[in-house]
């Protein structure tokens, strides 16, 4: 809840500005009333109206300024005159309007190109920038009246104010990289793929990968889906990083890299995952030098050594890694464990120490006679590594020693527990069996649609609503489980349902392998107990979630240490963020600060970019999704072949042809 003097966001109007008391109406939206903790916003005006929070506000000097950020940020493609035109008229008259100069015929002219632009214009940016002015000139008209009737300058037309502007979009705001996606959906439009690799690289180092294994949040929040169906985002990622390897080109950056800095100042990062890896990087282009240091023999942190083959290619993500490592400042070293020891010795050496190592620690299923060390109990890590280090690297031994032939269950409901079972079906299992105490529209949601049918098709049995009670072993080895069944049973009172046994449910499962991959928790024995680092209740590292610095001064956190398990795109997002906040700390003073446009991010996160219930009006529905091709199960199964082949040049163009281009502009008076 927010408190405001005016408001008419999405719909909802909101107007104390002659109430008191107990007459003074809540929104129900986030909106932005405090800027930072010491910074009150006067006003907050966007897509979808204007938000007003100081009594004193000037709304024609605030409608003139976001009509200049359309000049300034604005994204209209230029294909119809309304969008590329009709912004430009909106502040040539609003200026004039504000500067004392205006006329009724001006505030007319405003109203009419308004409409058109709303009416006519092909991208969404043009279509809702007028939205909050045609508010404002309703709503505080006595302004805009005075203005014109005494022909002098809006009230603060001179004054010193802030005017923060961001560009957002419904799917670039809940991308926790906050890729921006039009863009290079608009660069696969237009075949121009260099250009879209540029737009993802901009916060996105690992293109191959996300473009391969994201969960892509960003397609829940895509607006076509109130239309018809979502764009395929995360395929098309895909296209500008393989068309870059695939011809051999330089390296496309987003700015030159700057050359080292003479200034002895280094940063140290502990796990050369997806989180140490973006976080290099982004130091890395400022010539700042960092150092990397990894348990493992080799890169790339649990994608490398977790996520199979036949989901991420080796060779595609080591062409992430080499991006990052070929910086001139940037090094890494193997098989480096850090210790609590070590870490102090890293603290003293450097001038900041970001922790990025995962989550590697495979909980139990906390059921009877559980065993860790009994023969066919196997953590979902261990087995995924073991896997991954032979087919990868050729490291180790094929697990198919232990599993051909075998009974395998997983207990899970994630990624980590969808590799284990279609790995084990490719290591030649004999039966392979996922235990999940949900249903299937939930383990859909929690990883993809495409990995839950994809494993189906292979033969994987899945039993929902049902957890492991008892392990049974012969003193040597697991031979069943037995299990329960539950049922979702719903609240009388409309609250939420209740998942329960089933009295005599109970069944039996035969069992060589019983691989538990419910969660993972984070090793923090290279903590030293005496920094005393405060926690969050799941055992990692405590941060504000903005900085990522933790409760120790120049210490900072990014990924699984700090979050838990989470997602590439998840880490990739925090040490982007975390990378942004070291690079000023090393030069401010050991100062923790955001820039206008992280703070930006925050809000909109927030207030929900997003609309689910908005009716989309104006394009044609019903243009189907394109489906790019997958290997058939027979040709897949066995191996640890590329499952999506991708799309083709014509299907890409297609697809990115789908995309309605949902720009929106926000800002922020201060």
């Amino acid at each position: 809840m927010s408190a405001v003097v005016f408001s008419t966001w999405q719909g909802e109007f909101v107007d104390n500005r002659h109430a008191e008391g107990d007459a003074v109406a809540q929104t129900s939206f986030k909106l932005p009333v405090l800027y930072t903790a010491e910074t009150k916003s006067k006003a907050f005006i966007g897509w979808d109206g204007v938000a007003i929070f100081d009594r004193d506000i000037d709304a024609v000097r605030l409608a003139t300024e976001y009509a200049a950020q359309y000049q300034e940020y604005s994204e209209a493609c230029g294909r119809c005159a309304p969008g590329r035109w009709g912004g430009r008229i909106l502040y040539d008259m609003l200026d004039k309007i504000a500067r004392g100069e205006g006329s009724y015929a001006d505030v007319e002219h405003l109203r009419e190109v308004s409409q058109t632009m709303m009416l006519t214009s092909k991208c969404e940016i043009g279509r809702t920038v007028p939205k909050p002015i045609l508010d404002l000139l309703e709503h505080y008209k006595e302004q805009f009246d005075s203005c014109i009737l005494e022909q002098k300058p809006s009230r603060h037309y001179q004054s010193d104010i802030g005017y923060i502007a961001k560009i957002t979009a419904p799917c670039m705001d809940v991308c926790p990289a906050h890729v921006d996606i039009p863009a290079y959906i608009e660069g696969v439009r237009d075949m121009q793929f260099s250009e879209s690799l540029a737009a993802t690289r901009q916060t996105m180092p690992l293109a191959h990968t996300c473009g391969r294994v994201c969960p892509h949040p960003c397609e829940d929040a895509c607006r076509r889906t109130n239309l018809d169906e979502p764009i395929s985002i995360m395929e098309l990622k895909r296209l500008g990083a393989d068309y870059e390897a695939d011809h051999a080109l330089p390296w496309q950056h987003p700015h030159a890299p700057k050359p080292p800095r003479n200034d002895g100042k280094k940063v140290a990062i502990v796990g050369a995952g997806p989180a140490g890896l973006t976080a290099a990087y982004y130091l890395g282009l400022e010539g700042i030098r960092v150092d990397i240091f990894e348990e493992l023999p080799v890169n790339g942190g649990e994608v490398a050594v977790g996520v199979p083959e036949y989901r991420m290619p080796i060779d595609k993500y080591n062409k992430d890694i080499d991006l990052v490592l070929e910086l001139p400042t940037v090094s890494i070293q193997n098989n480096h464990r850090v210790t609590a020891d070590r870490l102090k010795e890293l603290d003293a050496a450097y001038d900041a120490v970001l922790l990025g190592f995962g989550a590697r620690l495979s909980k139990k299923v906390r059921a009877d006679n559980e065993n860790p060390d009994m023969g066919g109990y196997w953590g979902a890590i261990s087995m995924l590594d073991k896997v991954n280090l032979w087919h990868k690297y050729q490291i180790g031994s094929p697990a198919s020693n232990e599993l051909k032939g075998k009974t395998v269950v997983c207990v899970g409901g994630g990624f980590t527990s969808m590799d284990v079972v279609r790995c084990a079906i490719r290591e030649g299992a004999k039966k392979v069996t996922m235990l999940y105490r949900r249903d299937e529209k939930t383990i859909i949601r929690n990883t993809t649609y495409e990995e839950y049918h994809e494993a189906v098709e292979e033969g994987v049995e899945f039993i929902f609503y049902s957890s492991i009670r008892e392990i049974i072993d012969d003193g040597k080895q697991i031979t069943k489980l037995i299990a329960d069944t539950f049922e979702l049973v719903p609240d009388p009172d409309g609250g939420r349902p209740q998942l329960l046994k089933v009295e005599g449910g109970e069944f039996e499962l035969e069992c060589d392998y019983l691989i538990p991959a419910v969660s993972q928790s984070c090793d923090m024995q290279l903590i030293p107990e005496e920094w005393d680092l405060k926690l969050t209740s799941w055992g990692t590292l405590l941060t504000n979630g903005k900085d990522y610095m933790t409760s120790k001064e120049g210490l900072f956190a990014a990924g699984d240490c700090e979050y838990g398990p989470m997602t590439i795109v998840n880490a990739v997002g925090q040490a982007k963020r975390a990378a942004s906040v070291i690079s000023r700390y090393l030069y401010n003073g050991g100062k923790c600060t955001l820039t206008d446009d992280e703070i930006m991010e925050d809000h909109l996160n927030q207030l929900r970019v997003y609309n689910k219930n908005e009716k989309i009006t104006g394009w044609m529905p019903g243009l189907p999704r394109e489906e790019s091709e997958k290997l058939s199960v027979d040709a897949r199964k066995t191996n640890n072949r590329e499952v999506n082949l991708g799309f083709t040049g014509e299907e890409a163009s297609a697809e990115a042809e789908r995309c309605m281009r949902c720009y929106y502009i926000s800002m922020v008076a201060v």
